[in-house]
This record gives C-alpha cells, structure tokens and sequence, in this order.
C-alpha cells in the first residue's frame, strides 16, 4: 500500500515539474530557435503589413505598416541554413 501511495507522490511531482517547465518554456521560443533551431510562429495583427523583421539579442522585432486595400495577407518563412544543417532554426510570420 504505502508503494502505491509513492508512486502517487512521485507522479504528482513529475507532473508539477513538467508543467512549469512548459510554462516557462513557453515564453522562450524565439530565443530556443535562434539558440537551438525549430520553429517559432508568429502571427500579426488583423491589417499589419510586415515590412521588416531582426534579432536584438535573442528577441525578434517586427516592424509592420497598415496593410493597403490591395494588398493581400501573406505567410512567410524565414529559415537558418546552418554549416552542418543541425540546430536550423525557422521563423513564421504570418499576416492576418
């Protein structure tokens, strides 16, 4: 009985660990993909236009513009081309 009640425990704290390890985590993308590869995905507000996007530091910044009636949104996809083709990183910046 008292192993069970063990495993019970021992569960609990894995669980505990793991979910703040996905919260913490999940404000660490970008810097994870420029550190490690993968993929971030970034959506922009309804009507912005991307004009430009950098890294300062292990952040990324976009600048935008207000979309024109003509223009139509579009996705687009940024790719690391590593030396080796290990630890490639990929942005998504999709318009809305």
């Amino acid at each position: 009985m008292d192993s069970v009640k063990n495993y019970g425990i021992i569960a609990a704290v894995v669980i505990a660990v793991s979910i703040v390890t996905a919260v913490f985590l999940r404000g660490c993308d970008q810097k994870i993909t420029k550190k490690y590869g993968g993929t971030t995905s970034i959506t922009l507000n309804e009507g912005d236009k991307l004009e430009m996007v950098t890294w300062k530091d292990d952040q990324l910044w976009t600048q935008t513009r207000p979309r024109t009636p003509t223009e139509t949104p579009v996705k687009h996809e940024f790719r690391e081309h590593s030396k080796y083709g290990v630890l490639e990183g990929k942005v998504i910046i999709t318009e809305r």
